[in-house]
């Protein structure tokens, strides 16, 4: 999709003046957060010392952002390569609907369908640089103990690693027609760079969806 040149230039201005990350812009301008890459990317991001703000924690800060916006870049290079794979592009798929967005920091997804937890524990074992962990949310009825097994032997982890959360709406069972069998299992990984990364492949996979949008009025 072509754009008005204004809005880049619109974009430049923000970054430059007002030192706006890539995902304040597009929110901003209510433009693609990958549009606003390409345009903005070879702008440095700086932002202004705060008074009375420790000179580490600025650079602490600048580190950070410096690392995560690297590993955005590497998710953007390494995107063709993994899609080769079309289990990844399931994965990614699966994390645009499923996938916890609230946190840079987490990687996570829940779900009561063992065939979702394989293909995510089978993607974020291989991605994540950190130890992935497990919990289990289950009603107050249910057993702990087949609960752990099964989702231990289905991922292969031991059972025994696995988290138990009970359901806050666990004691008001009465009229329940339907229930997660074996509950609902998280997998988690606490791993900034990979969700920096699960970001561009995102990004970059619904780039794709839109370029194959047909075109108005065809």
């Amino acid at each position: 999709m072509t754009y008005p040149a204004y809005l880049r230039e619109k974009a430049r201005t923000l970054r430059v003046e007002q030192r706006l990350s890539i995902v304040e812009i597009a929110e901003r301008l209510a433009l693609p957060k990958t549009t606003i890459y390409y345009w903005v990317a070879d702008l440095p991001l700086a932002r202004p010392r705060r008074e009375n703000q420790h000179p580490g924690t600025l650079a602490m800060q600048r580190k950070y952002r410096g690392l995560r916006e690297a590993a955005y870049e590497e998710g953007r290079r390494t995107f063709a390569s993994l899609a080769e794979d079309p289990t990844f592009r399931d994965f990614v798929c699966m994390y645009v609907g499923e996938g916890y967005k609230r946190n840079r920091n987490v990687v996570a997804i829940g779900n009561s369908d063992a065939r979702v937890l394989v293909l995510a524990t089978r993607w974020l074992s291989a991605l994540s640089r950190k130890p992935l962990k497990f919990s289990i949310q289950y009603h107050a009825d249910q057993d702990l103990s087949e609960l752990q097994e099964f989702w231990g032997s289905t991922l292969g982890i031991d059972p025994d690693c696995i988290a138990m959360q009970r359901k806050t709406n666990s004691g008001r069972l009465g009229g329940r027609s339907w229930r997660s069998r074996y509950g609902v299992l998280s997998v988690r990984a606490c791993d900034t760079q990979l969700r920096a990364r699960l970001q561009a492949w995102m990004d970059c996979l619904q780039e794709q969806w839109l370029d194959s949008a047909p075109e108005s009025g065809a």
